[in-house]
């Protein structure tokens, strides 16, 4: 008896996690690239990159919506970091073929020709509705 409702709440679990796992797959993806541009890099280079990933939206299918910004943020806790760039996915689906899409490719060789930046992360996630 013990067994049974072992395997029992085994399976609702089982269950639960593959329908849990399912959704979050087809869940909105929020990707956030943050960057520390170099103290050399011009308004005009920024602006440029700035342009190029805000077109990707263009190219790529699955770019929902776009937004970009500079840090305002008084607490000082940015660690050099000044300009975001968010792109929201339609799922992660999309944004895994956002990665290598000859598009994405394109920005990041101009990221590399203009050799402006000191550092970047990124961090994606799921939006939980």
């Amino acid at each position: 008896m013990i067994k049974n409702a072992f395997l029992l709440a085994f399976t609702i679990l089982s269950l639960l996690a593959a329908v849990a796992t399912t959704h979050a797959s087809e869940d909105p993806v929020r990707h956030v690239v943050v960057f520390n541009y170099k103290d050399g890099a011009t308004d005009n280079q920024i602006a440029r990159v700035t342009e190029a990933f805000r077109n990707l939206q263009n190219d790529i299918p699955g770019i929902v919506a776009f937004e970009d910004g500079v840090n305002n943020s008084p607490e000082g806790l940015n660690k050099g970091f000044t300009h975001v760039y968010v792109v929201t996915f339609e799922n992660a689906e999309a944004r895994d073929e956002y990665l290598p899409h000859p598009e994405h490719k394109k920005f990041v060789a101009l990221m590399e020709e203009l050799d402006i930046l000191e550092d970047v992360f990124v961090i994606d996630y799921s939006i939980r509705e």
